[in-house]
């Protein structure tokens, strides 16, 4: 089958959903279950030559005051459009709700294949913090439901992901496809272990707590932060480690110097600078490892891994751990703890700092416990790319022989379908007139020019038209005030 994959982020962007569509497209290419091309907004210097299937890349613009490192696509770039419309897809895929739903939509109208949309994360949490005003954040989530229910097929990565997009005013099915993970199941070798974490003050007997993620507060890092606090001046000794970048970074490691504990820090020029407290306990920023091998080996040196988000709605770091034979401690009720039995495959603990420590403070002292429940994970929460993709064409298969059968509900939105139908045909014709024949397209670029050199007379003319009538307004405004002038000299003299 033919399979275009749509989404707002891609290489060499690397977050959850990036690495989702590079899987997604990998493994239906090399398993030959299907030809897949990917479409996704254009970033600058972006080698899309390299991969082994085809990549559309649109007209993209930056925007740093809003999703910083994001950018957004332009949903009416017809000429692309039409390259993926050539294609011919016999499913569309969709990993965003905003520019590649519109997209996805568009192709739809062009192609008639069907649309299945996963909601990989709490896309309202991402709007909220980008957008002050409630009034637009508002319109902005209706937007982002009217395209997600125009969807033939709804997807979420867990069971709490979709309450979260019932919770939005999506009223249609869901079905629950889980993401995978891309680490073989096992621990990293020794030497790989030395290897990574060679520059770093890891005692051995000193229990090892790790974070990979984006370092942003609200996936719950300043918890972290605050049970580190409440270890330390219970004067335990322990290594806090963050793998990631973020622009919440400067403000939690100065919030660690404030609490008077260690912090090394490793710079962008791979320096790492030493800064010391006066409690026990260190806390290691590694900056962004983008390795695989060297993150598997982080994984298994850990003793814990602490995942506090109440954001993710599925959490593969949490799998990626497991795969490695790392518990994570997880916020009861969150989505990454779907399939979490305390102190069996994984911790659970309340939504505070305090609630964290006294669970690290309890299992610390036992690391053949915390290995044996690290074993747990990797045996009953572990989940390849490949068993993921696999389940998913093999549901792809279903939902095409469901449309040849004519069993299949489509779930277009009338009103809106027909807009983005009239749009694209607009758009499609002002594409055709500027990319016809050259002397078409010279007769009509001389024409602009006239109009052009014609608007420019008449805006000239105008100019010293106004200039006049100033003028004019300035003599008058002099001869009405000399005569206030004189009346009010009469006026005084009546008055005296």
């Amino acid at each position: 089958m033919k399979v275009c994959l749509l989404n707002d982020s891609f290489p060499p962007v690397i977050d959850g959903v990036a690495t989702a569509v590079t899987n997604y497209a990998t493994i239906m290419t090399e398993s030959g279950r299907a030809n897949v091309l990917v479409g996704t907004p254009r970033y600058p210097d972006a080698d899309y030559s390299k991969y082994p299937y085809q990549i559309v890349p649109y007209q993209s613009f930056d925007t740093p005051d809003i999703a910083d490192g994001y950018r957004a696509g332009n949903p009416l770039a017809i000429k692309e459009i039409n390259e993926m419309a050539q294609f011919q897809p016999d499913l569309i895929h969709v990993h965003c709700p905003a520019a590649s739903a519109v997209v996805g939509r568009i192709l739809r109208n062009e192609t008639n294949a069907p649309i299945v949309f996963t909601y990989h994360t709490k896309y309202d949490i991402d709007i909220a913090r980008a957008i002050k005003s409630k009034h637009i954040q508002k319109e902005v989530i209706k937007a982002m439901i009217a395209n997600i229910s125009a969807s033939d097929e709804v997807w979420t990565v867990s069971q709490g992901a979709g309450d979260s997009l019932h919770a939005l005013g999506y009223e249609g099915e869901i079905r629950v496809v889980s993401n995978g993970v891309d680490f073989a199941k096992g621990r990293a070798e020794n030497a790989l272990i030395t290897e990574a974490t060679k520059d770093f003050d890891l005692p051995e007997g000193v229990p090892v707590f790790l974070f990979v993620g984006r370092i942003i507060k609200y996936k719950g890092l300043p918890l972290i932060l605050d049970a580190m606090r409440r270890l330390s001046e219970q004067g335990m000794n322990y290594r806090m480690i963050f793998i990631g970048s973020g622009v919440d970074a400067p403000e939690l490691q100065q919030t660690i110097r404030e609490n008077h504990i260690s912090l090394d820090i490793r710079q962008e020029d791979g320096q790492i600078t030493h800064e010391a407290g006066t409690l026990p306990g260190k806390i290691i920023f590694t900056g962004a490892i983008y390795d695989r091998n060297m993150l598997r080996a982080w994984n298994t040196r850990a003793d814990l891994f602490i995942f506090p988000s109440t954001y993710d709605t599925n959490g593969i770091v949490v799998r990626e751990a497991a795969a490695c034979g790392l518990a994570s401690v997880l916020i009861q009720g969150s989505c990454a703890a779907e399939g979490i039995t305390h102190a069996r495959n994984g911790y659970l603990v309340e939504e505070t700092g305090k609630s964290i420590a006294a669970l690290l403070a309890e299992v610390a002292p036992h690391p053949e416990q915390m290995h044996r429940v690290g074993q747990c994970a990797m045996d009953e929460i572990y989940i390849s790319w490949e068993d993921s993709v696999m389940r998913a064409v093999d549901r792809y298969q279903m939902i095409l022989e469901m449309k040849h059968a004519g069993t299949l509900k489509p779930r277009r939105n009338g009103k809106s379908d027909k807009f983005l139908s009239m749009t694209a045909d607009v758009m499609t014709g002002l594409y055709d007139i500027f990319h016809a024949p050259e002397t078409f397209r010279h007769g009509m670029l001389e024409n602009f020019a006239e109009a052009e050199k014609h608007f420019s007379e008449k805006k000239s003319s105008l100019r010293n038209n106004l200039h006049e009538i100033h003028q004019e307004i300035k003599e008058k405004k002099q001869e009405w005030k000399e005569e206030l002038g004189e009346t009010w000299t009469k006026l005084n003299g009546s008055k005296k």
